[in-house]
């Protein structure tokens, strides 16, 4: 991968609104390469799509509940983990899913409404896979930071007492 083109994805990483002419100017090349470049990576998924982070406990009406739910899994023959992980994010409610070193296999992010919303996944539709021997959930009661973002920022003075001798 060229330099400019890992340059491009660091950009867009952490900004990904900004114009193609913005990006052009920061980058020392035309709108045209921009664009061009981009296409190039999202036609190789490199780029995968383009996401806002929202803080949803800013938004009243909508409360969500989110778990993280660590799982054990007997892997398949020929396939691995790689079977019984595609069989888990095609549920709608995974937003991740990860294969992990440690005492659980794969780590699981979804949401639901209510706790019993996820409680319902776990034991209907997680626990009845033929290859899921054991479940840990743990729910999320406080997000602070997400993907480099601190969520509630407050004065970033240090508000601590001076202690001298």
């Amino acid at each position: 991968m060229e330099q400019k083109e890992i340059e491009l994805l660091q950009i867009l990483e952490k900004n990904g609104r900004l114009s193609t002419e913005t990006i052009a100017k920061m980058m020392e090349l035309t709108a045209e390469e921009v664009e061009l470049m981009m296409k190039k990576l999202e036609e190789e998924c490199t780029i995968l799509g383009y996401s806002t982070l929202v803080n949803w406990a800013k938004v009243l009406k909508d409360e969500r509940v989110t778990a993280m739910i660590e799982v054990k899994v007997t892997p398949t023959r020929g396939a691995g983990f790689d079977h019984v992980a595609e069989r888990i994010y095609r549920f709608p409610e995974v937003k991740a899913l990860y294969l992990m070193s440690g005492a659980y296999d794969l780590s699981i992010t979804i949401e639901g409404q209510t706790m019993m919303e996820i409680s319902r996944f776990v034991s209907d539709k997680l626990s009845t896979l033929d290859s899921v021997v054991s479940t840990v959930t743990h729910f999320v009661l406080k997000k602070y930071k997400h993907d480099g973002i601190v969520f509630d920022k407050r004065d970033d003075q240090d508000k601590r007492m001076m202690v001298t001798p």
